[in-house]
């Protein structure tokens, strides 16, 4: 008796017509500095950009930093940018968009060094040092470059939510922060950069 009933769902299952079974959204292309069809309270994209753009604009005015004979050199790294807010958020993607508007709005500016890739420096150092590999085109150096500064970051957040409605609100704080890394000066500090939001929806931040 089970394996029929079984039988005869699935049976009905393929007959149903395809027009009557439904039918999923397509992809839709957004602008990444545009509010997207899916948004929450937290940090979005769109916010990323903005926050970054303002942080390129503050150090290229500052002459003491890029103004400087010898372009300084700066680790920018998204282990360092610490996340206390309730959102889940990759710090990479902070990292990696102000790096980039960094690298190419100083044009040369500023000099950026990859602590993420020491390991794979030191490995092809010692193969070159081995005679295992030539020197490259660019010869070789007595140690790696040491750094000047590092930005740093943290991101906090404050939550509250009314019962009776079911509305959350969240509101988010970024703050970047150039250390002399040999001081440990902070020789310049970003404007806060707030987002107050609310919401009735409950969004998943992965």
């Amino acid at each position: 008796m089970m394996r029929g009933a079984v039988l005869g769902a699935l049976v009905a299952s393929a007959a149903t017509p395809v027009a009557a079974q439904k039918k999923g959204q397509g992809a839709v292309d957004i602008d990444p500095q545009n509010r997207g069809l899916v948004a929450g309270t937290g940090i979005e994209m769109r916010d990323i950009i903005g926050m970054s753009d303002r942080i390129v604009r503050d150090l290229l005015q500052r002459q003491d930093i890029v103004g400087t004979p010898v372009p300084p050199r700066v680790i920018l790294e998204g282990s360092r940018i610490r996340n206390q807010s309730s959102q889940r958020i990759d710090t990479d993607l902070f990292s990696d968009q102000l790096r980039a508007q960094l690298i190419r709005a100083a044009a040369g500016k500023l000099r950026f060094l990859s602590r993420e890739n020491i390991q794979d420096v030191m490995e092809e150092r010692e193969l070159k040092r081995q005679g295992q590999t030539d020197v490259g085109t660019r010869g070789m150096t007595k140690a790696v470059a040491g750094t000047d500064y590092r930005l740093v970051g943290r991101i906090t957040s404050q939550d509250s939510r009314n019962n009776t409605t079911g509305m959350t609100q969240r509101a988010i704080q970024v703050i970047f922060e150039l250390i002399d890394m040999e001081t440990t000066e902070t020789v310049y500090i970003s404007e806060p950069f707030v987002v107050v939001r609310a919401s009735r929806d409950d969004v998943v931040y992965r």
